[in-house]
């Protein structure tokens, strides 16, 4: 039978990730955490088992109105970003944490892209928009046959 759990079935696919997610000295691991009202993320070196930075939106600096929602994560992003870069942190393997890359996960990503990290994926994940082809002619639609 199928565990129906959210947070089991997260803790599962997080654990999954991590079997090929891992951070060194030369390029750590990102981590994210989303909860229903905040958001948080760390620098991991997993050789040595050290946090390197931290943010999140319970910090008086990032707080805003509310930690939960997608303007919150881009403060976060960036604030990762600018903390990463001043440690010498240029480059991260990113760890999602389990959660769809979507909505707070896929703000804060990129806005410590757009802030200065992993700058060669920023590169990247404008070039396939900008090399897509024009939309393709509709084909003419089968009329079906009626009901008699």
């Amino acid at each position: 039978m199928a565990n129906t759990n959210r947070a089991v079935v997260r803790q599962a696919v997080h654990r999954r990730i991590r079997r090929k997610v891992r951070g060194s000295d030369v390029r750590p691991r990102l981590a994210v955490y989303r909860s229903l009202n905040h958001i948080y993320a760390q620098i991991v070196d997993d050789v040595m088992g050290q946090t390197i930075a931290s943010a999140s939106t319970t910090e008086k600096d990032l707080r805003g109105s509310t930690g939960g929602n997608i303007e919150a994560a881009r403060r976060v992003g960036k604030a990762i970003a600018e903390r990463a870069i001043e440690k010498g942190i240029s480059s991260v393997v990113f760890d999602r944490g389990g959660y769809l890359y979507h909505g707070r996960v896929k703000a804060l990503t990129d806005a410590a892209r757009q802030a200065g990290l992993n700058k060669d994926e920023l590169a990247k994940v404008a070039e396939p928009e900008a090399t897509e082809p024009e939309a393709a002619e509709e084909k003419p639609r089968k009329k079906s046959k009626e009901k008699k």
